[in-house]
């Protein structure tokens, strides 16, 4: 898990989804906003009900994006406002698979 700077607040995800950009790729998809430099980057995970029912599923998904995504903080300029959004109707167990190609392909385009 990121630290709490790091992640993105209920503000902030509102702010995304009236005026980012969106990516997607295969089972994520990246809603995302670039501000200000000075303001360190802010992304967080987002998991819908209809994805999974579960909380303790959910939350695993969570999880692994942002393991995932540590590997690749590098990438993400500074200043960038983000959200990863899994896609509905896909199975949990295949997943955990395709996260890191996901978020790497999704990077590559930004």
């Amino acid at each position: 898990m990121f630290p709490k700077k790091n992640r993105a607040d209920k503000k902030a995800i509102e702010k995304v989804f009236k005026k980012g950009t969106f990516v997607g790729c295969g089972v994520l998809g990246l809603k995302y906003l670039i501000e200000d430099k000075s303001i360190p980057l802010r992304i967080s995970f987002v998991v819908p009900k209809t994805v999974e029912k579960k909380a303790v599923r959910r939350n695993f998904l969570k999880r692994k994006g942002y393991i995932v995504l540590k590997k690749h903080w590098n990438k993400i300029p500074e200043g960038f406002l983000g959200v990863f959004l899994f896609n509905k109707n896909q199975k949990t167990e295949k997943l955990s698979g395709k996260i890191e190609e996901d978020i790497k392909n999704i990077l590559n385009k930004i």
